[in-house]
């Protein structure tokens, strides 16, 4: 029998339940005990669906009140100096480590987060001293995995790697090497997979995803020696790695003393042929063919026909399974009832492609299984979608191809007329503006009143001139607020949108929607991407008339806001029946008209947001290149339709920017702004090194924490920003956009930063910017 199972599920429930039930403890409106129970609620519910679908193996482990790198950390008692008051047991202690504050506790400085490999997710970054001592402190997953045993399910316990949690680690204080740590770190790990073999546990899946990188060599040596002292835990261990191919690492990964190895065919098909032939007598082979970052049925007779030669030479040893987790994905189609027939027959959401690997593990073990109605439906489902895709006129439009192939001849439409130094003077003349200059990067909050009037439109309980006049008085609000701070660049504050990218994907051709296609970006913040379908143009103008209104409330400069090529294609879900080339480009076109429309309508400050560009870079840096220069073009189409006097922002969200410090540079914004406050402002290391020529706005404080950053904090922040980067192309702004706080917060720590750029101008000795 192939046995199927699933390298992970999402935990925030097909109608978000785990972020209402986060954010109304983190409120005060919910007690600790009732958040827990519906943590166990919801574990519960996912574990049936999986089981209702057919799977053998159930994970457990993959649940996490915020991120399960943080989780890891906790388990290990990695917890930084600044908290080790608190238990690390506790809930309110891993949210104190997330947000800088949780319910009960003072507020410190939240661990810095980033993104997950090149996904929209983000992780909890550990902290690594030198001499750091590490012991069993956290035992959800046991807790957890017992609770799946007693009712009645095989679990197969989910673990971040030692080595992966390690390499994802970042070092403070005296620098040192962080393999110093790795053995008190696994002994931990056997620790736990003793107790978990102690608990009847026949299978760990332990993640070790950074085999997909380009790893120094003592890394790639280490793996050995760390799996050779986990292979005397009594338990069976499954090696998991996804988001790309083994390549050059193949035959020591499937070398390694474990009992299976788990790929991902979907990000490398090719790497299957050479596992065949390695792959020893005794090991299992879990075969990822289901994609678990996208939401495209998938075409079951190609896999089938994939598997086929590995199911004859393997037998009872293929595994079949998604890719990767499905945490990037959408829980349930089956909510999804406004969606017309012919589209949601192309969709497949958690549930569904749990469904998927049971159907393939079925038809390869044969017999009576492969001959069940329901399994031969799904094939024939799955083929008609599959034709039906290929020949849609909702995928193609022969007028955006020809647009497209017509880059190929304009030289010069990626290029700004003059370069930036004959910009910034320009600009300066127009704009007038004082050194330190002030700004926001684009929203301010989303209130109760606004998302119910927006939700009130979308029913038809509200008509359009009394929404439009709504969210005008908003805009309105927001601009006499900033006027009152002081602000220096104004926003119209984003009161329309819901998601900035769902909000301009609703206004191009070539993009579906879903109501609750919800998937996690971080702690309690969801987003719902949208889906690319087809070949992308921009029928109508989408901002204009909301900007044009912002810019006539005031004499200040109103920026227009714009969300990028890059962004756009990244935090949606892609086609798989074209490159993330061509469908950047056809973006590119349709913001490089919205770009010039806004110009002509008077607004001399435009921002174009790629805070995805660096999340979209290739897994292995010989493939950066070819990635990096269509981005960057993308970009600078998207930008370079507009006067010199007009200036063009851009914002990036925490990245690491010293190895595409140059491509950052080609994109020649006039200003770009980044979040640098979790990080200390460590990260304008890059741009001082590579004496970045033109102009930045480094975040002061962190917009993710309900902190409010004192004026000195920010005075501190930025002088320290000034000894990298000239005082005078320095702007000082929040770190990312303000939708998910509150006025109260945001008004206060604004004013705040106002202050303290009024004060460093006042110790400035050039009062007006050059």
């Amino acid at each position: 029998m192939i046995t199927t199972h699933n390298p992970g599920f999402p935990r925030i429930g097909a109608n978000r339940e785990l972020k209402k039930a986060q954010e109304s403890y983190w409120r005060g409106e919910l007690s600790k005990s009732a958040l827990l129970e519906e943590g166990r609620r919801l574990r519960k519910r996912h574990w049936e669906l999986q089981k209702d679908a057919g799977l053998h193996l159930i994970p457990t482990g993959d649940f996490a009140w915020y991120d399960q790198v943080l989780n890891h950390s906790l388990m290990l008692g990695a917890v930084p100096e600044r908290f080790t008051e608190a238990d690390p047991g506790d809930i309110d202690t891993l949210f104190r480590m997330a947000r800088g504050r949780a319910p009960s506790g003072e507020p410190a400085a939240a661990c810095e987060m980033t993104k997950w490999f090149d996904t929209n997710y983000h992780y909890i970054v550990p902290e690594l001293i030198k001499g750091q001592q590490f012991q069993l402190a956290n035992i959800s997953l046991l807790d957890e995995t017992a609770e799946a045993i007693e009712q009645g399910f095989r679990a197969k316990p989910v673990l971040v790697g030692p080595l992966t949690w390690l390499w994802l680690g970042k070092v403070k204080g005296e620098p040192f090497d962080r393999l110093e740590l790795l053995d008190s770190i696994v002994e931990v790990y056997g620790k736990v997979l003793t107790k978990l073999a102690e608990m009847n546990v026949e299978w760990v899946q332990i993640d070790e995803p950074i085999l997909v990188l380009d790893l120094p060599l003592e890394w790639h040596q280490a793996f050995e020696s760390v799996y050779n002292r986990l292979q005397s835990c009594p338990v069976k261990i499954l090696l998991a790695s996804y988001f790309g191919g083994l390549n050059g690492t193949t035959t020591t990964v499937v070398n390694l003393p474990v009992d299976g190895i788990h790929v991902d065919l979907t990000r490398d098909p090719d790497q299957l042929p050479a596992l065949l032939d390695r792959l020893p007598a005794y090991k299992v082979l879990s075969a990822g063919v289901v994609n678990g970052r996208n939401i495209w049925r998938s075409d079951l007779k190609q896999i089938l026909q994939q598997l086929a030669e590995a199911a004859e030479r393997l037998g009872d040893r293929l595994w079949v399974a998604p890719g990767c987790s499905l945490l990037h994905v959408p829980v349930d189609l089956d909510n999804e009832t406004g969606l017309d027939h012919e589209l949601k027959s192309w969709f497949a959401f958690a549930k569904q492609k749990c469904e998927e690997v049971a159907v393939i593990g079925r038809v390869l073990t044969g017999g009576h299984q492969a001959q069940d109605p329901a399994v031969v439906k799904l094939l024939a489902d799955s083929e008609q979608a599959t034709s039906d895709r290929q020949q849609s006129q909702r995928v193609h439009n022969a007028l955006v191809k020809q647009r497209v192939a017509a880059l190929k001849g304009d030289q010069n439409i990626d290029h700004r007329l003059a370069p930036y130094s004959v910009r910034a003077r320009l600009q300066q003349e127009k704009l007038n503006l004082p050194e330190f200059p002030t700004t926001t990067i684009g929203s301010f909050p989303q209130t109760r009143e606004i998302r119910q009037k927006r939700l009130q439109f979308r029913k038809g309980e509200l008509d359009e001139p009394s929404y439009i006049a709504a969210m005008q008085e908003e805009i309105r609000n927001t601009i006499k607020r900033q006027e009152a701070l002081g602000l220096d660049v104004l926003v119209h504050g984003e009161a329309e949108r819901n998601d900035m990218v769902e909000y301009f994907g609703q206004q191009l051709e070539g993009f579906a929607f879903t109501a609750n296609g919800w998937v996690q970006s971080y702690g309690s913040r969801c987003v719902k991407p949208p889906v690319i379908i087809g070949d992308i143009s921009r029928p109508e103008p989408m901002t204009i008339s909301w900007s044009r209104y912002a810019q006539d409330q005031t004499r200040h400069p109103v920026k227009g806001m714009l969300t990028g090529p890059v962004t756009i294609l990244c935090w949606s879900f892609p086609r798989d029946d074209v490159s993330r080339e061509t469908s950047c480009q056809q973006l590119a076109l349709a913001l490089r008209d919205e770009v010039v429309d806004l110009e002509n309508a008077g607004i001399g400050v435009i921002q174009i947001d790629e805070p995805a560009i660096r999340e979209g870079l290739p897994l292995r840096k010989a493939d950066w290149p070819e990635y990096l220069e269509w981005a960057v073009k993308s970009f600078r189409i998207a930008a370079s339709g507009v006067k010199d006097e007009t200036q063009i922002h851009t914002h990036m969200c925490y990245s690491e920017f010293n190895d595409i410090i140059e491509y950052i540079a080609a994109m020649d914004a006039d200003v770009i702004t980044i979040e640098t406050s979790r990080s200390d402002m460590e990260l304008l290391d890059a741009f001082e090194e590579f004496e970045y020529p033109n102009e930045i706005g480094p975040g002061v404080y962190d917009i993710h924490s309900p902190n409010v950053p004192g004026i000195e904090w920010i005075k501190k922040l930025m002088t320290r920003a000034s000894q990298k980067i000239p005082g005078e192309r320095l702007w000082v702004n929040p770190d990312c956009g303000l939708k998910t706080r509150d006025w109260p917060e945001v008004e206060a720590a604004l004013k705040n930063m106002v202050e303290a750029a009024r004060q460093l101008r006042a110790g400035s000795r050039e009062p007006v910017r050059k």
